[in-house]
């Protein structure tokens, strides 16, 4: 039980920063703001991985599932967020269409 409070309050804090952290970061290509990926954007993203179509904007093959990212507003990049640290670098960004 007090171990389901504590993961609560952990991702409720976790959850303050990540807002606070999102009002902040822009794309460093357009400087358009981004957004958290939804579960459908990474489904998708994760399918076409596993299928060997997705290189980063740098030519870059991916071949490692993403857990989550950062989308920005026009919805053609997601920036991956790996180990809670944003990967903000253009050449890294990984195409959604």
């Amino acid at each position: 039980m007090l171990a389901a409070v504590l993961h609560a309050a952990r991702d409720t804090f976790l959850g303050m920063v990540e807002k606070d952290l999102l009002d902040i970061l822009v794309c460093p290509d357009d400087l358009t703001p981004v957004r958290l990926a939804t579960d459908a954007e990474l489904t998708a993203l994760n399918a076409r991985i596993a299928a060997g179509q997705v290189k980063n904007r740098g030519g870059q093959p991916v071949a490692t599932a993403v857990k989550e990212g950062l989308v920005r507003a026009d919805g053609k990049y997601l920036y991956v967020v790996d180990d809670d640290i944003p990967v903000m670098l253009i050449d890294e960004a990984l195409p959604l269409a």
